[in-house]
Parts: structure tokens; sequence; C-alpha cells
């Protein structure tokens, strides 16, 4: 990418705007803290700007960003140690997809989510949240479209297996 510092400034400001909502979105999606999601956004946005020289097609920065953002949520959920309660949001497309037959307490699927992975997290959020499908989820994490499959799988078992313990815990209660 040639120009002047300015051109350039301009060119990735100008992509980076009409990232912004929808990767704030995302990152609270993934992260489940408003004030980490911001932090995972920004990060993103320093870093990718740091690597603006190697994108080679500006049309194709909506993927490499989010797949410099989805990175940066995953590294930050790693470094996590405790897990607190999270919060998931009132959009009713986050159940959309419920692969759990849609869940109506809130809190229950918190929990539930709370002792996923970080790559289970990740990919029922691709899925579900951002309604992506296989390919489009294999292009964004690097992976082929047959690992997003069975990841989705065992992150759906995992999560029906929380759902069903916490179910248990309750009636014991």
């Amino acid at each position: 990418m040639s120009g002047t510092v300015a051109d350039k400034h301009a060119a990735f400001r100008e992509l980076a705007d009409e990232q912004l909502d929808a990767s704030y979105r995302l990152a609270s999606a993934i992260l489940r803290d408003p004030a980490s999601a911001q932090d995972a956004v920004h990060d993103a946005f320093l870093t990718a700007w740091r690597k603006w020289d190697t994108l080679r097609d500006r049309a194709s920065f909506p993927w490499w960003f989010r797949r410099i953002l989805v990175n940066t949520c995953r590294d930050r959920l790693r470094r996590v140690t405790r897990h607190p309660t999270i919060t998931l949001p009132d959009d009713p497309r986050v159940l959309s997809g419920d692969p759990t037959n849609v869940v109506h307490d809130h809190a229950e699927l918190d929990r539930a989510f709370a002792v996923l992975s970080t790559d289970d997290k990740v990919v029922l959020i691709l899925r579900y949240f951002l309604d992506l499908q296989t390919d489009d989820i294999a292009r964004l994490l690097d992976i082929r479209p047959g690992t997003v499959g069975s990841r989705l799988h065992r992150a759906q078992a995992r999560l029906r297996t929380a759902l069903a313990e916490s179910d248990h815990a309750e009636a014991i209660s």
C-alpha cells in the first residue's frame, strides 16, 4: 500500500470506523464484559494498524480485522484465571439458534457458558451470535471446515451437559 502516511492513516481510519460497532458487539459477546470488550477492540485496532502494510486487498479488511479481533479475544480469555459469572445480552439473536432448545433463564445459560473452554465459547459465538456458516468460521479461525463442525458438535454437547448439570444442581437445592 503506497502513499503518504496521511493517506495510509485516512484509509485505515475509514475502514476501521466501518467495523467499530460490529467489532464491539462481537468482542462483548465473546468476553461478556464491556470494559474487556472495549480493551480488546482497542488492542485489535492497534494490532491491525501495526500490520496494515501486510493487508494486500483492502476489500478483505473486514475478515482480516475480524480474525485479529477474535484472536485478541481468545488470548484475553485464555489469560483469565477465574471464570466470573457472565451476562448474556438481551438480544434475541443470541438464542435464536440455541442448540439447547431455547434456554429462558439467562443466568442458567451464563453459568453453563462460563464453564466452556475458550475455543468452545468462540465457535459458539461465531455460529449463533454472528450467524456465520461453517466455511466462514473456518476462514476466520484459519482451520478446516471439518474441524469447525467437530468443534461445534463438541461445544454444543458440553453446553447441553453443563445446562443439565445446572438443572440437576437446582433440583438438589
